[in-house]
């Protein structure tokens, strides 16, 4: 599982340690103050964790302890308050990795609030059954399932007979599969999408290109090329982490161009990655590079970006 001491590694490359837990450890950079010098929106925001220290109630996943949460909670309610005052009316909740397989805490958010939140779930595709559990979950709000190979080589990482049972059942009943993966584990995919052309399947973070290296033209041709496959959408999400790693995030502008061209507005979608994003950054940071700073998105292609595809994806 992608871990966040893994994200210390890759984004705080240059940071000593102290400076990366003080980072972490900050308020929020923007406290939930609306972007004033614009007028809220109807975003979605496709890509947010919470988590509570309710230990006893929703106890933490072997091999995480409350150490290296940081910030030690945030809740649906915290989300809301970045959220609403920027022009975010809807939220998609990716489950968070110190719960493993127990999507508890995140499905509680989405009964308490049905018309804000949908869900990304995470199962042991190497368990019984997976698809089973994937067909309860979507009764409960959830519209896609994470995941994120690890300790496999990049080329066989989406292999497996429990893997095909849920791109098939994804087929199916229409929930997609949310993959966070490196650039080098692409052609897996590609390999995927040719044996399953009809699952949905979504690529986290711009597959994390420029993470933890320059941002490559081989990189970026072997993301593009998955828009052959017409059900392949991409995250254009998390850019705290990518490229140069602060604001205003300019220097992405050339890779989100080329997806853009290469998939279109309707098969790309924003998010945040919260509550990362704002620990260096405001909230509205990450907003503004697609709404205000590219100029080769029209109004039309913002609205599907910042919202509507999220909507189609997750909501309907």
């Amino acid at each position: 599982m992608f871990r966040r001491r893994e994200f210390i590694k890759y984004v705080g490359s240059g940071l000593t340690g102290g400076a990366i837990m003080r980072m972490f450890h900050a308020p929020f950079a923007n406290g939930g103050e609306e972007d004033s010098q614009h007028t809220p929106g109807n975003f979605v925001d496709a890509h947010v964790h919470i988590w509570t220290d309710d230990f006893q109630k929703y106890p933490l996943a072997q091999g995480f302890s409350p150490q290296e949460m940081a910030p030690r909670v945030f809740s649906y309610d915290d989300i809301l308050r970045y959220a609403k005052p920027n022009g975010v009316k809807r939220v998609v909740l990716v489950q968070m990795s110190y719960y493993g397989f127990d999507n508890s805490y995140m499905l509680g958010a989405i009964r308490r609030l049905p018309e804000v939140f949908r869900g990304i779930a995470v199962v042991d595709w190497n368990g019984g059954d997976p698809e089973a559990k994937m067909q309860v979950l979507a009764q409960q709000g959830v519209r896609g399932f994470r995941i994120f190979p690890q300790n496999v080589p990049a080329e066989t990482c989406l292999d497996g007979k429990g893997l095909d049972r849920m791109f098939r059942c994804g087929a199916k009943e229409n929930l997609a599969m949310c993959l966070l993966l490196n650039p080098d584990a692409l052609p897996a995919v590609r390999r995927r999408c040719e044996n399953f052309p009809d699952t949905p399947v979504v690529i986290d973070h711009l597959a994390r290109i420029g993470m933890a290296g320059p941002i490559t033209e081989n990189d970026m041709q072997a993301l593009c090329a998955l828009a052959h496959y017409p059900r392949v959408k991409v995250k254009v999400s998390a850019f705290y982490a990518l490229g140069k790693k602060k604001p205003p995030h300019l220097e992405l502008a050339p890779l989100i161009k080329r997806v853009y061209e290469a998939f279109g507005s309707k098969r790309l979608m924003w998010g945040s990655d919260c509550p990362f994003q704002v620990q260096s950054e405001t909230y509205a940071d990450s907003i503004s590079l697609l709404r205000d700073r590219l100029d080769f998105l029209s109004t039309a292609d913002k609205e599907w970006i910042l919202g509507r595809t999220a909507e189609e994806t997750f909501f309907q």
